[in-house]
């Protein structure tokens, strides 16, 4: 044997070696790498940039999400003793797949698994997880998963998202789709906007099965004011102040309500050219804005889970209980009104969505999820919220979680698409529905389960 070959097969033996001795990470050092809450925030990220190309309606991006956070949340509950599954808390919600005894899991992985599972099938651009999941998925083994643990943790966290998916075939989704809210031509009540005059979204939405709520009409807000053209009347002075706001909004209200659009579809006009720009949903911009605290505070993986989940369901329950007033009262949009009556060039500084006026959905469901993350958090958490910045909405900062929903509901009168009461009282029903989610959904075992 020449020197060179000799030299290449001691060289491969003592690597051999090497290997050979290295230790194999323990479930301890393996676990604690898997979670890092920024594979699940990675993961929330990829759900969310589907969401927005699929262009999902601001109702149905909070099934979605809840869904999978659900699916999320259960997967991992194994993985913390200070947590409870949701069985029994959740509307017909029952305990799914437990883990089998004296095996070992990876219970981190095991939730991504199930919360990408459950996204997955919930929407419909797959190839965007194609091309995330390979290389995702790998880091779990490079950060020490031994095959058969990856293969166990895998096939839990599939059978979890099974269990989630048959939850979730049994809300009345799939009962409501096809239906169109019929348009009538009383006064006051609700009629196609331009520039697309889309038909009016989700009007069966109150006909889901609730998250927490006993009924979607639990909290139905005060009746709005009875429209009405006099001079002076509740409802005419309202009219006024959204045309007056509109006339002089001044640069930081149109910051403000620009920021906050949220809307899922936008119709752009050019001339005779029509085309739709993809944004952000509600839903979407408050749970990242969950997410950017849960760093702040350097919140761990069951912390993290939790905040979506919680957040997840005060959105969904806040969407069943404004729609079912939605319809309900089908108020006319301010824009109808003044181009009817005041004038016919007026137009609103945000584009107005396609769906009754009455209440302001995001003025409900922000509040909703403020409510619930200001218990998590804190009442005094300032942050800066940079969301949609990749969307050319800026960044803006707030001294508090309930400040950004504050914001977000004035927001809706600055940008033009809502009366001041609607966004008065949507904030008051969606306190209502935030503070029922917390009473209702409890995550953390009591003390005297513990002992």
């Amino acid at each position: 044997m020449n020197v060179s070959l000799r030299f290449g097969y001691l060289l491969a033996v003592v690597l051999v070696g090497l290997t050979a001795c290295q230790k194999p990470a323990s479930p301890a050092e393996y676990n604690a790498k898997a979670a890092n809450p920024e594979y699940y925030n990675s993961a929330l990220n990829k759900l969310t940039e589907v969401v927005i190309h699929d262009i999902f309606s601001p109702p149905v991006a909070s099934r979605i999400y809840s869904y999978a956070n659900l699916a999320g949340y259960e997967a991992l509950v194994p993985f913390d003793a200070q947590y409870e599954s949701l069985g029994g808390k959740l509307k017909r919600f029952q305990s799914g797949p437990k883990p089998e005894p004296g095996k070992e899991y990876c219970f981190p992985l095991a939730s991504t698994r199930a919360f990408l599972t459950v996204a997955r099938a919930l929407t419909f651009s797959v190839d965007f997880y194609d091309t995330f999941e390979k290389p995702f998925y790998e880091q779990y083994k490079k950060d020490g998963v031994p095959d058969e643990v990856y293969d166990r943790s895998m096939a839990y966290g599939e059978a979890v998202a099974k269990h989630i998916l048959d939850y979730a075939a049994k809300d009345s989704y799939k009962q409501t789709r096809g239906f169109k809210h019929t348009v009538t031509n009383e006064e006051g009540s609700w009629v196609p906007t331009p520039p697309a005059y889309m038909d009016a979204a989700e009007p069966q939405w109150n006909k889901l099965r609730c998250w927490a709520m006993d009924t979607c009409n639990q909290f139905m807000p005060p009746r709005p004011h009875p429209y009405s053209l006099v001079k002076g009347s509740p409802y005419e002075k309202e009219l006024d102040e959204v045309y007056q706001t509109g006339k002089n909004v001044d640069k930081q209200k149109q910051d403000i309500a620009y920021f906050w659009d949220d809307n899922a579809f936008v119709m752009n006009v050019a001339g005779h050219v029509m085309y739709a720009s993809k944004k952000m949903t509600p839903g979407g911009h408050w749970l990242a804005i969950a997410q950017t605290i849960s760093r702040k505070k350097k919140l761990n993986m069951m912390q993290t889970v939790e905040a979506y989940a919680l957040t997840s369901f005060a959105l969904s329950d806040g969407f069943i209980s404004c729609w079912d007033e939605k319809y309900r009262s089908k108020t006319v949009r301010p824009e109808t009104v003044i181009n009817k009556l005041i004038d016919p060039k007026w137009t609103p500084f945000l584009q107005t969505p396609p769906f009754p006026e009455y209440p302001s959905g995001h003025s409900v469901i922000s509040t909703a999820a403020a409510t619930v993350l200001t218990n998590l958090m804190g009442d005094n958490v300032a942050f800066t919220d940079s969301t949609e910045f990749p969307y050319g909405h800026g960044v803006r900062s707030f001294p508090s979680i309930r400040a950004a929903a504050d914001e977000a509901s004035i927001s809706r009168l600055y940008g033009g698409i809502h009366y001041r009461s609607a966004l008065e009282n949507g904030q008051v029903e969606g306190e209502k529905v935030g503070k029922w989610v917390l009473e209702k959904i409890h995550t953390r075992k009591s003390a005297v389960a513990q002992r």
